[in-house]
């Protein structure tokens, strides 16, 4: 491997940029549920759309993919309060996700906080 990219690169501080290239600053499972929160308040706001009224045919394929797998059909009486219900969950859902990103970073900064003052305590943080 190292061959490789020795033989591939012309100086160290190349060879040293690829690399850092490849491994990304942000964990992959908080980019993975970033997505999910991006894609889950996508349907929130198509949901809400047809709540108030919008039944072009892109919103109603959105209502009927959402609820697939469910019994719940568009003709019912109740799919007002059962879309809002719906709507509720799927915040919840993204409040359980928005925490479990804060906790890691507060949990994160402090054992870098604690790290830094175990290595030179004069230092201000």
């Amino acid at each position: 491997m190292l061959v490789t990219c020795l033989e591939a690169s012309w100086d160290l501080c190349e060879t040293d940029g690829r690399a850092t290239a490849l491994s990304s600053a942000i964990p992959y499972w908080r980019i993975r549920i970033e997505e999910r929160i991006a894609k889950v308040r996508a349907l929130i706001g198509r949901l809400i759309c047809f709540r108030s009224g919008n039944y072009r045919p892109r919103i109603v394929r959105t209502v009927r993919m959402a609820f697939a797998g469910t019994n719940v059909s568009l003709p019912q009486p109740d799919i007002m309060q059962k879309l809002t219900e719906y709507i509720d969950d799927l915040k919840q859902r993204i409040a359980a996700w928005g925490m479990r990103i804060g906790q890691y970073t507060e949990r994160s900064t402090r054992f870098n906080q604690n790290r830094l003052f175990e290595s030179d305590q004069k230092r201000p943080l």
